[in-house]
């Protein structure tokens, strides 16, 4: 609200100037004292553009510095830490560029204001300039994507073989998740075996699937990776995780995957933000529908001994759901009763 009023108040008295500006010039045509070709307005007008900028670029660091406080704190992955690094690189570059391209634009018009008795200077190219405003840019663009390009890769590359493998499905409009069981091997799916029950078709003609299970939120270990296998049911969803950095969208008939490592549990993100009731949360950053808004789901960073407890303590699909057998062919039913 004090934000508003200050900026009212500003236009306001931007307004209230121009209007007084207005005036006099008003009234030195009515007194004929107004013979030259522009008026003190351009003296005033060419004055006004490195003020605007100034007063701009103040306000515009003085709103940054108050809106840090909704910054997300810092990553709580290891390849989240490399693309803040990546993130404000860029920041700093593209800052660097438009205090120096903008301080141009706003100093020009005062410096080279409407001035009777001097002559235009036809100055039409100068290939030395447009060489180095074009190569310039161009390294230091080549060097980003670089550095991009490298970060994007390590996220989507082969998890190692020792990461936690866990399926994450979208649908309209929640998310569900599958863990591969004791075993360690995470079951084939089919899609045309999605019922009501089987919700994302696993698929009991393979023995890996028989202790795969469908936990209501996702545990993770701290400081060890995790892959993401990631599938859509219907229409495009996101899978986003903003304190990890990774995003990664749901593609209807093309899965996606990546992995990442956490670092702070959710009981350390809760003494890092100084706040109680901290929660990592998966949310869908695509508008997949009158319902995105309730697509989240509850993700908890564990102690890699809490979470072994965790994960002892989860009940496989078909021991849930027994009556399911009924529907599967008699010779997987008794491989899964075993």
């Amino acid at each position: 609200m004090n934000t508003f009023i200050i900026s009212a108040a500003v236009v306001l008295l931007l307004v209230i100037f121009f209007l007084l500006m207005r005036v006099g010039s008003l009234l030195s045509i009515l007194k004929g004292s107004y013979s030259k070709r522009v008026g003190s307005s351009n003296s005033i007008n060419a004055a006004m553009f490195p003020i605007f900028f100034v007063v701009g670029l103040a306000l515009i660091f003085w709103y940054s510095g108050k809106a840090s406080e909704f910054y997300l704190p810092k990553s709580a992955s290891e390849h989240g830490i490399i693309t803040d690094n990546l993130f404000w690189l860029i920041t700093a570059i593209i800052m660097i560029a438009f205090i120096f391209t903008n301080t141009m634009l706003f100093y020009f018009p005062y410096k080279y204001q409407f001035n009777e008795n001097r002559k235009a200077f036809f100055y039409p190219d100068n290939h030395k300039l447009e060489i180095i405003w074009t190569i310039i840019p161009a390294i230091v663009l080549t060097v980003l994507v670089i550095f991009g390009y490298k970060t994007w890769t390590d996220i989507t590359a082969p998890a190692p073989k020792d990461a936690i493998v866990l399926e994450i499905t979208g649908k309209q409009f929640n998310w569900i998740v599958r863990y591969p069981g004791k075993d360690g091997k995470l079951g084939t799916y089919n899609y045309k075996l999605i019922d009501a029950t089987n919700e994302v078709g696993i698929d009991f003609s393979d023995k890996s699937s028989f202790d795969d299970f469908l936990p209501r939120e996702i545990h993770i270990p701290k400081g060890r990776p995790v892959q993401f296998k990631i599938r859509a049911r219907d229409v495009l969803h996101s899978v986003f995780l903003p304190h990890f950095r990774q995003k990664m969208d749901a593609v209807p008939g093309m899965p996606t995957t990546f992995w990442f490592t956490p670092i702070y549990t959710t009981d350390e993100m809760k003494s890092i933000t100084g706040k109680s009731d901290f929660k990592y949360e998966l949310a869908c950053t695509e508008v997949c529908g009158k319902g995105h808004f309730g697509m989240k789901f509850l993700l908890v960073v564990d102690e890699p001994e809490d979470f072994e407890k965790w994960y002892g303590t989860q009940e496989a699909f078909l021991k849930k759901n027994p009556d399911y057998l009924a529907n599967v062919p008699l010779e997987i039913k008794s491989l899964a009763i075993k």
